[in-house]
């Protein structure tokens, strides 16, 4: 399901080739998020539509494609995993912190995208610009991801008709 137009972008991948090339970063593939992506091709959607928008706004773009990368760094179903300090809106963005520490250093405006990614949902308001860029368009590749493959779906069915 992931548009594969940031391989085509060679300063996106310059800044994350170390972070993809990581075992623990891989590791996402494995996970499904929204039911039809993986939680790595969901990363590198919010990671390289958070970096464009970033870019084009003269923000800190490096910090926003490598910290959107990382925002959903946990290995565990969020469907069944629960948790008795709080709910999974709450809970993984430190989860996702500890993780994405474990692979590589963070700056603070780094920890800060991730840790507030679920602005909206929790009241951890971001401090930097980039972080409600990341945490806008985690909201809009959800929806997207979801909807896709019924909206293809639909599309196919008028087409048959018709």
């Amino acid at each position: 399901m992931l548009n594969n137009e940031w391989k085509n972008d060679p300063e996106y991948v310059a800044l994350v080739s170390d972070l993809l090339a990581d075992p623990s970063v891989q590791k996402l593939g494995e996970y499904t998020q929204h039911h039809n992506s993986t939680r790595l091709e969901h990363s590198i959607s919010v990671s390289f539509d958070s970096y464009k928008i970033a870019k084009a706004h003269h923000l800190d773009y490096k910090a926003t494609a490598r910290a959107g990368l990382l925002h959903d760094m946990f290995y565990y179903d969020w469907r069944t995993t629960k948790f008795d300090l709080g709910s999974h809106a709450f809970i993984h963005p430190r989860v996702a912190l500890r993780n994405a520490e474990k692979v590589t250093s963070l700056s603070p405006k780094e920890r800060d995208i991730i840790l507030k990614h679920m602005w909206g949902l929790t009241s951890a308001r971001p401090k930097y610009r980039e972080s409600v860029i990341v945490s806008l368009v985690d909201d809009y590749e959800a929806i997207r991801e979801f909807f896709t493959p019924i909206r293809n779906k639909v599309s196919a069915l008028i087409k048959n008709v018709g």
